[in-house]
């Protein structure tokens, strides 16, 4: 059995094959780039300085947004009146909401703004900030006292109006994931005059009826009283949401012996709830998912375990397969008529090796004898003496050509030469009807009118003949 040569040399790593490009034009990067932006990034609120303030005609808003270390373009189209249009002004510090997007026909990235809100202005705001900042200050937002929400609750307490789309959302959601969660609402009004002390009257009955359930202790799933309170409402302006940044929601929240959950408003609302609540949920719905999130997990480890049972059983026979197949493997490797044939395999090899060997010695010996009889050939006087005639032969017959060629390129310089005189010849110009003219007695041939003299006798000579004149003053 032969083995097939392997090549000494491997380019394969210096000279990789070209790999297929995916080109784009500049539309197709452009765009996908926008598409991009509008998908990861999409609606974002962005603080900044207004400049360069342009208002077109058509009444669309063009400017810029910057800060310290960069600047945004941004747009604002007529349509919309809601977006406080009159608050942008070079020089201002506005707060924006907006959608990123791509301008592409100059592939640059902008902000189309559809709210304009004054950066840290307003007596909402700044009542606000100087509250967050004193219970910052007391700690009641310090994340050492935050409690961790049971893993499967079965029994919550929600503080919301009983008519707003807030609680409809959770009672979906509830019903979607974990039917068998109850709810203890705890009606209030969530907006408006009096809401505040309404939310932390709420508050503190659930705080009551956990107590009173379960005599102080005990978790709701054993006792039958709650596992958290839940403090919602649906989204809406700073106004709308300011009753959940009243001190008294805060000190009720503080106050809870219940784990309290926050979900107030939108994603991008913040209230001072969510600061003092043990967890804070982006939106109502949202709080519910998270509720039920251990619950959906069970349920769903539950109705999964017999196919991944059935999973790790095919995956243990498996493996027991390939053991069972490695060990027949083994044991036909170590079989004797497998080394008596690996032993023949051997002795075939080295067969053939032995075989080429003797071929390459014996090429290799004629080759030596076939160079020394030609060199011996080359050294013989009568090859020597061919070859040197043969030389000799060659040698006369380029000296003869070189010869002949030198005869004809000088009789070639010698004709042109000789056309040359003649075209150069006096004889030639005198045809051409011009004429010589000299002094008759010196030979000197004239040619200035001012150096002649009355009296001079002078010859003109002609093609044909000469003409004789005597200079006149």
């Amino acid at each position: 059995m032969s083995r097939k040569a392997s090549s000494q040399w491997d380019f394969g790593e210096l000279f990789p094959a070209e790999q297929t490009r995916k080109v784009l034009s500049v539309g197709e990067l452009t765009g996908q780039v926008k598409r991009l932006l509008e998908q990861k990034v999409g609606q974002v609120w962005v603080s900044g300085e207004v400049t360069n303030l342009r208002v077109q005609s058509s009444g669309h808003c063009y400017f810029t947004l910057k800060d310290a270390t960069a600047q945004l373009s941004c747009v604002l189209f007529r349509g919309d009146s809601r977006t406080g249009r009159t608050l942008l002004e070079d020089g201002r510090k506005v707060l924006l909401q907006g959608d990123v997007t791509v301008y592409e026909l100059r592939g640059q990235y902008q902000l189309i703004v559809t709210a304009v809100e004054l950066l840290g202005m307003g007596a909402l705001q700044l009542a606000f900030e100087r509250l967050k900042q004193r219970l910052q200050a007391e700690g009641l937002f310090a994340s050492e006292r935050k409690r961790a929400m049971p893993p499967i609750p079965a029994r919550i307490g929600v503080v919301t109006s009983p008519t707003g789309a807030a609680l409809q959302d959770v009672l979906h959601v509830v019903q979607r994931r974990d039917p068998g969660l109850e709810i203890v609402l705890a009606p209030c009004r969530v907006q408006g005059a009096g809401a505040a002390e309404q939310i932390a009257v709420a508050i503190r009955h659930l705080n009551e009826f956990h107590q009173h359930r379960t005599g102080g202790h005990g978790p709701g799933r054993l006792t039958g009283g709650l596992d958290l309170i839940l403090v919602t409402r649906g989204g809406g302006s700073l106004e709308d949401l300011w009753a959940f940044n009243e001190e008294v929601v805060a000190r009720a929240i503080f106050s809870s012996t219940l784990p309290v959950m926050s979900a107030v408003g939108h994603e991008i609302d913040f209230t001072i709830a969510d600061f003092v609540a043990d967890v804070r949920a982006a939106t109502p719905s949202a709080a519910a998912e998270l509720i039920t999130g251990a619950a959906v997990a069970c349920r769903d480890f539950v109705q999964d375990a017999p196919a991944r049972l059935a999973e790790l059983v095919r995956r243990q026979c498996e493996s027991r397969r390939e053991e069972l197949d490695e060990a027949t493997r083994r044991l036909a490797r170590a079989h004797p008529r497998r080394r008596l044939n690996d032993q023949w395999q051997r002795l075939d090899e080295l067969m053939s090796a032995l075989d080429r060997t003797t071929r390459f010695r014996i090429e290799a010996t004629r080759a030596r004898w076939m160079t020394v009889a030609a060199a011996w050939l080359r050294l013989r006087p009568a090859v020597v003496l061919a070859r040197h005639r043969e030389r000799l032969g060659h040698a006369q017959q380029r000296l003869v050509e070189h010869a002949r060629n030198g005869l004809d390129a000088a009789a070639q310089r010698a004709g042109r030469a000789a056309d040359r005189l003649r075209l150069l010849a006096p004889d030639n110009v005198l045809a051409r009807g011009y004429s010589i003219t000299f002094d008759r007695a010196t030979g000197r041939v004239i040619r200035d009118h001012h150096r002649t003299c009355a009296g001079q006798q002078l010859t003109t000579r002609l093609l044909h003949g000469e003409v004789r004149s005597v200079v006149e003053d």
